[in-house]
Formats: C-alpha cells, sequence, structure tokens
C-alpha cells in the first residue's frame, strides 16, 4: 500500500506560524504535523509521496528519505491550484490502491487501519460545526454526496480528507471549480456514479486549518507520550503525577507543575514558577522567576524569563519574552474571541485565547497583549506596549 500526503500549499489561515514553515511543520511535543500523521501510517504502508510546493526545503530536510519502515518520495506542485491537481501528479508512481490525506491535519492509526479494510473508501467524522467543510451524504454507509460548505447541513458528518482508493480515480476528468481550482472530491463526485465508496467513521480526526485548533489535538497526542528518569527536580519543587518531563530538564526549587503538561529536552524550569494543564514546552526551553504558564504551546529555544502570565497562547521557536509580559486571554464581556484572518474576522468559537506568536519574537518589559492577537516572526515591540491588534 501507498499513500500520498498533500503538503504543498502555503497555510495563509495559519499565520503566522505559516510564515516561517509549511503548516505540517508545526510542532507539537516536540514532532511535526506531518510526522505525527507519518508514525500512524508506519506498519501500514511501505511508500509515501509527498506532494510538496510552499517551502518545500524544509519538509524535505526535516522528513529525509525515510521514516521508520516507510520510504518517502517527493513531488513538487509548481502550480498549486488545487487537491485534484496536487494529487493527479502523484499518478505515475502509483503501482494500484492508495490512501490520500491532508499533511496538516491529525488522524490515527485505527482509523487509517479500518479505512484500508474497507476499501474502496472515504474517512468521515462527526463535527459541531459541519458547514465548515465538506458536508457527507451517506446512505447504508455508501457515500451518496459531497456538498460543499452548505449554509444549512442536513449532515453533521464531514469529509476529513482521507480515502482508500484505487489509481484508476485519476482516469476521470473533472473541471475547474468555482473557486479556479480543481477538487479532488470531484473526482470522487464522478467515482460514485456508477461505484460504491464505503463511508468509514473516525474515532479522532482534528482539522488545523486555524493556530487555535491545534490545542484539540492535545488530549490525544498526549496520551502517546511517555515519561523519562533522567531529569534535575530540585528540593522543593512539585510535580504531580499526569506531568511528563524528558531527560536533561532540570525543575528548580519553587516550581509547581500539575495536570497534563509535557516539557521537552534541555529546559530549565524556574525557580518559583507555575506551569498548568494542558501546556507544551519544547527542547532547550528556559522558564524562570514568577513565570504561569496555562494551556499553552511554547516552541524549541524559547525564553520567557521572569514575572510572567502565558495563557492559552502559542509562542513560536527562539522567542524572547521580556519580564512582565501578559497575554490577556478572555474579554471582559466573555462572548467568543475573533481573529482577523486576510480581510475576514473569524470566530473561533473559544471563550479564552492568548497570543499567537510567530519565532523570534522579542517583547519589551511591560508588554500587554489583547485576547487573539497576532504577532507576526521577528518582531518587536516596546517596553510597557499594548498590544491591541496585530502586530505585522
Amino acid at each position: 500500500m501507498q499513500a500520498i500526503i498533500l503538503a504543498a500549499g502555503s497555510g495563509t489561515r495559519f499565520v503566522p506560524f505559516s510564515l516561517s514553515r509549511p503548516k505540517p511543520l508545526f510542532s507539537i511535543f516536540n514532532k511535526t504535523i506531518i510526522e505525527h500523521n507519518l508514525s500512524e501510517l508506519d506498519g501500514l504502508v511501505k511508500e509515501v509521496i509527498i506532494i510538496v510546493g510552499y517551502k518545500k526545503e524544509m519538509i524535505m530536510e526535516r522528513i529525509g528519505e525515510r521514516f521508520g519502515e516507510i520510504e518517502i518520495k517527493y513531488i513538487e506542485d509548481k502550480d498549486i491550484i488545487g487537491t485534484g491537481s496536487s494529487a493527479k501528479l502523484a499518478q505515475k508512481l502509483l503501482k494500484d490502491n492508495f490512501l490520500l490525506l491532508n499533511g496538516d491535519d491529525f488522524y490515527n492509526k485505527e482509523d487509517i487501519k479500518n479505512s484500508i479494510e474497507n476499501f474502496p473508501s472515504i474517512l468521515v467524522k462527526e463535527h459541531k460545526n459541519p458547514s465548515s467543510f465538506g458536508v457527507v451524504i451517506e446512505e447504508e454507509g455508501i457515500l451518496r454526496n459531497i456538498v460543499e460548505k452548505p449554509k444549512d447541513a442536513t449532515s453533521n458528518l464531514v469529509n476529513t480528507g482521507l480515502y482508500c482508493l484505487s489509481k484508476d480515480i485519476f482516469n476521470f476528468e473533472i473541471k475547474k471549480s468555482s473557486r479556479g481550482e480543481y477538487e479532488f472530491t470531484d473526482y470522487i463526485k464522478e467515482f460514485i456514479i456508477n461505484n460504491n465508496l464505503r463511508v468509514c467513521k473516525a474515532s479522532f480526526w482534528i482539522p488545523t486549518s486555524y493556530p487555535w485548533e491545534i490545542f484539540n489535538a492535545f488530549p490525544y497526542l498526549f496520551t502517546k507520550e511517555k515519561k523519562e528518569k533522567n531529569i534535575d527536580i530540585e528540593k522543593g519543587a512539585t510535580i504531580k503525577d499526569d506531568v511528563i518531563i524528558k531527560e536533561g530538564t532540570a525543575i528548580k526549587a519553587g516550581s509547581y507543575i500539575e495536570g497534563k503538561v509535557w516539557i521537552g529536552k534541555n529546559c530549565s524550569i524556574g525557580p518559583n514558577c507555575f506551569i498548568r494543564e494542558g501546556s507544551v514546552i519544547e527542547d532547550n526551553c528556559r522558564i524562570g522567576h514568577s513565570v504561569e504558564i496555562k494551556n499553552s504551546i511554547i516552541g524549541k529555544g524559547t525564553r520567557i524569563n521572569h514575572l510572567s502570565y502565558i495563557g492559552d497562547s502559542i509562542i513560536g521557536e527562539n522567542c524572547n519574552l521580556g519580564a512582565g509580559t501578559i497575554t490577556a486571554n478572555l474579554r471582559h464581556d466573555k462572548s467568543f474571541i475573533k481573529v482577523k484572518i486576510k480581510e475576514d474576522l473569524i470566530d473561533t468559537q473559544r471563550l479564552k485565547l492568548g497570543v499567537m506568536m510567530g519565532d523570534n519574537v522579542k517583547t519589551g518589559i511591560g508588554t500587554l497583549i489583547y485576547p487573539g492577537k497576532k504577532i507576526y516572526p521577528g518582531k518587536m515591540t516596546l517596553p510597557g506596549e499594548k498590544v491591541d491588534k496585530d502586530v505585522i
């Protein structure tokens, strides 16, 4: 069995993080999204064809020519005019049946295996907001139609973008959609005119169109992580049972770490800091005196030295937060937080959301950041600055 992973897009809705690297290379638990998916594919497929485009060299360098038992091949999509066009580039390398999946969504092995066993198939998942996706119409387990982002959805089942198909799917002719793109779902619509496509319901699928959706993947990914013993814990530090800390990390006196928290290798934590449920601190970070971190992702090499609060936030790699940097994560009127994406305000459906900070950002002492704001890579704030709009 082979698989095609679509990883060519520029991730415009994933800014500011996609400005530094392709979205499939966003890291959580020291593993990129595409590596999480390759781990789930390992043992099920022998070869993966990755369709690359935007910042392709970064993906090729990170993944290489082999991942576990999987041989990796690359094809560049120079045009990037739709998922149908991208996927068809792999046709010449396909031997028979194949899996197709997105490189920037999270899937799991159980669902992938089920899709293979029910060939030909489409993987679907119930979603509370189906109108944001392709809505799946099925009858007795057979696909009847996919309706893209309908205003009034007649089903809560949505297309996850994972399929198990024969290479003959590409023998159909499709045309550009109203968006001016070749959509892979148009191949599916042609296929089901005279063929049955089985509908498999996913136990786990996390789409990551927007940065804050990464938080949704935390509970599942955390269960796959293991504790390590080679850590330095000073007397006076408190570490609760759920916490996972990797080798080479030092926990200094007065640090209090509770809930499902993951801390990577060679970090320095404390003294006298508070790290709370849902936080990920990747390798080589420095979390210092009187810092509180809650439900946040802190990228590799970032330093938050003292007197700061980071809540419900995503901080990029190699950032330096000045003393007293505070992220506000809740509106006073307790309404859902909206984030500007291009020219639109997107409702995150989240009551709490802090900052989305790109790589290599430096904040001045006493910086205050309003909920749901973005700071682009390499930007700086002044001492005492109030960030009430995106810093671009």
